[in-house]
């Protein structure tokens, strides 16, 4: 009955054929800079457009060093290259995620080691993570060794999901007592503060997505954020194929990615952060109405940015208490049938075929979980 009044409430709200999960906000200002980079031709990963674009995140951040990328996942892929991951090392990541952090480990030669999350903030369970590491590791010099694996255990990729904060500072405390490093994956998250803190500066490094359906997108791309020169050095000439400058030699000092993002991007980039702000204004009053619709529904609870956290509420998410997988997906089935989209969390990454032998703890909140949450139509241009 719940989930029925709530597809009567969606088919309400939809005005045209299809009712999107979430998609950009695009205006004449976005047209025109995209306009003014052709014209320019000043379109590539060399462009001004990309260093005024890394120096506007800057500011809003307030992170020292910003490196703009093709990808989230290459942004990814950078951040965990900077603390040079041998073959085998281990990185806690919540199993309860999208599956780019887990790639990007094994890009790097890397294992994932999978941690449940906690039903507050669905994301890593902070007291359950320090139980757990309690248990599994064992000192040797200065590192962790996992003492089933006998395979260093090196840090933690942290997960905001939905554009809401996990309990940062408190993660930190505990990463920090088994010299564990923290990147921050912020992909969802642009625009949240922690404590007043943009989330993605409190590890040692964070990543920032600009996909074509986050907050403010550049249709594809990213970026590394961090306040430590050294990484922030090394992230950039990975990013820049390793090239050395040269006036006309081209000279490369090892191996390199080209995964730095183009001027076009950029550009579009400049002029969707001039309008961040107003843009969570409008996600934020879409949020209240939901909230409202929810408190007089049972069995649902709607997931609200937790305490010390101003979220941009990226996904309007709910969690089904009562109800099963069959139902959920019944329901999912009806929405995409009358074009309203709607989506389940992913599938938890340790049961997919290829992550299976990784390690991990017992994930039973994660199990119970996956089969309850739902995110709902969020454009900030939506009408409730």
């Amino acid at each position: 009955m719940q989930l029925e009044n709530l597809f009567r409430f969606l088919k309400k709200i939809k005005k045209q054929s299809m009712l999107p999960l979430h998609s950009p906000d695009i205006s004449v200002k976005d047209y025109n800079i995209l306009k003014d980079c052709i014209k320019s031709t000043n379109i590539s990963t060399y462009s001004n457009y990309v260093k005024l674009f890394e120096n506007k995140l800057k500011k809003y951040t307030k992170s020292k060093y910003v490196i703009a990328t093709n990808s989230g996942t290459s942004a990814l892929h950078l951040a965990l290259m900077s603390f040079d991951i041998d073959e085998g090392d281990e990185i806690l990541i919540p199993s309860l995620n999208y599956v780019a952090p887990a790639n990007a480990i094994i890009y790097c030669n890397g294992s994932p080691h999978f941690v449940d999350v906690n039903k507050k903030t669905l994301s890593v369970d902070i007291e359950k993570l320090e139980n757990y590491l309690k248990k599994i590791l064992l000192k040797k010099k200065n590192f962790f060794l996992n003492k089933v694996t006998k395979k260093k255990v090196r840090g933690m990729i942290a997960f905001h999901p939905f554009g809401h904060a996990v309990e940062i500072d408190k993660l930190k405390k505990v990463l920090k007592k088994y010299k564990l490093f923290l990147i921050e994956d912020a992909a969802e998250a642009m625009g949240t503060f922690f404590k007043k803190k943009h989330i993605g500066t409190y590890g040692d490094v964070g990543i920032l997505s600009f996909n074509g359906n986050k907050i403010i997108s550049t249709g594809g791309g990213g970026a590394v954020i961090t306040n430590k020169k050294i990484k922030a050095m090394k992230i950039l000439q990975l990013a820049t194929i390793s090239r050395e400058k040269h006036k006309f030699e081209f000279i490369y000092k090892g191996l390199g990615y080209n995964y730095r993002m183009p001027g076009l991007n950029a550009a579009l980039g400049i002029s969707q952060l001039n309008k961040l702000n107003d843009l969570i204004k409008k996600k934020r009053i879409i949020s209240k109405k939901y909230e409202r619709f929810f408190k007089s529904t049972k069995n649902i609870t709607y997931f609200k940015e937790p305490k010390n956290c101003k979220s941009n509420y990226w996904l309007n998410t709910i969690i089904l208490e009562k109800n099963n997988l069959r139902i959920r997906n019944k329901f999912i089935r009806k929405c995409i049938k009358n074009g309203i989209q709607v989506r389940p969390i992913w599938k938890p990454l340790h049961t997919l075929s290829y992550l299976k032998k990784f390690p991990r703890m017992k994930l039973s909140s994660t199990s119970i979980l996956m089969k309850k949450i739902l995110s709902l139509p969020s454009s900030p241009n939506i009408k409730l």
